[in-house]
């Protein structure tokens, strides 16, 4: 009897010590100030939107439960494999998406992640998507340039130190590498447009959040009074993109690539008479930032090593397969490559 006591009582203080763990807490504070409480081991997470998603996705794809971004034919083939079959919720913070509260909720997620730039409103918004969801909310800041901590603030929070580290080591070798050419180049920098949309008459202004790349390793020559922190950038004519002659343009899309190359009024500009234009790769998403997530740094790789050859001296294809291997796991074939760049390297 004596023995079936003590038997009994061993399995229900392990029983307790489990709950105990099970529901162990802790409080985080995160980028916008706000301290929530979490879960100790985090394994269900859910990102608020696209660019969320994509920082995610490169440091603890296990962890998902349900994706608020779809991916599209673009996207598909690099990406696919890391989330299988998972459900689409729609997009939590900062979209159109209706949310889907039923799927959200079957899905049981422990903690909702948003990633990226903080809007002035973000405490607010942050402390309202809590409430309405019922889930911990928190936001982690990430600018380009001190994207590497963002990723060690990640690993801390998610148990991924050691995947945080490397991402973030080689974010910041790239960053000063970027440094260091810009140094090289000093006053040379080139005076570069992106021009977006099927008619490219939408450019992304300097100054702007989605012009951040652009910023720091070229002139920008789209000068503005109201710069637009969107990824519609901000709508010109075909007139003030004269006026600004640049050296160099980059397009958006293939249309408005290929209208560069037979429209006479854009051939009597420079970048496009002396053939000093290209079209941004595309795969998984944009390499200039849409959305204005971690693949901004394959931009710096691909604009530095196209505008500066001569100081970039790195194997721009070596760089993009590594690059691949490590956020997303993928073996970046040498034909995958060459098609990624066929329109965006100078002709």
């Amino acid at each position: 009897m004596f023995k079936k006591i003590i038997s009994l009582l061993l399995a229900m203080t392990m029983l307790l010590s489990f709950v105990s763990f099970a529901e162990e807490k802790i409080a985080f504070t995160d980028s916008a100030g706000r301290t929530v409480e979490l879960p100790k081991n985090i394994e269900r997470i859910v990102p608020t939107g696209p660019l969320a998603q994509l920082v995610l996705l490169s440091i603890a794809p296990e962890k998902f439960v349900g994706l608020s971004a779809k991916l599209d034919d673009t996207s598909r083939p690099f990406i696919e494999p890391l989330v299988e079959d998972l459900p689409f919720v729609g997009q939590l913070y900062g979209g159109k998406d209706e949310i889907n509260l039923e799927e959200l909720a079957k899905l049981d997620p422990q903690l909702i992640l948003d990633v990226g730039e903080p809007k002035k409103t973000i405490k607010e918004d942050m402390d309202e998507l809590q409430a309405r969801l019922g889930i911990p909310c928190v936001h982690i800041t990430m600018y380009l340039k001190d994207a590497g901590n963002t990723y060690q603030e990640l690993g801390k929070l998610l148990g991924k130190e050691e995947k945080g580290e490397q991402l973030a080591e080689y974010l910041n070798k790239v960053y000063k590498r970027m440094q260091e050419i810009n140094d090289k180049a000093g006053d040379n920098r080139v005076n570069m447009l992106y021009c977006l949309s099927e008619a490219g008459l939408n450019v992304t202004a300097k100054g702007s959040f989605h012009g951040e790349l652009i910023d720091m390793v070229t002139d920008n020559a789209a000068v503005v009074d109201n710069p637009i922190s969107r990824g519609t950038g901000n709508e010109v004519d075909m007139e003030q993109i004269l006026l600004w002659n640049p050296e160099v343009i980059v397009f958006e899309t293939q249309a408005a690539y290929e209208n560069a190359g037979k429209d006479p009024l854009w051939q009597s500009l420079d970048a496009i008479k002396n053939k000093k234009y290209m079209k941004v790769p595309v795969g998984p998403y944009n390499w200039m930032g849409f959305p204005p997530s971690v693949q901004r740094y394959l931009g710096i790789l691909w604009l530095q090593k196209t505008l500066h050859p001569e100081l970039a001296d790195y194997d721009l294809k070596a760089e993009v397969q590594e690059y691949f291997k490590l956020f997303y796991d993928y073996e970046l074939t040498d034909a995958q490559y060459d098609e990624l760049v066929a329109y965006s390297l100078m002709k």
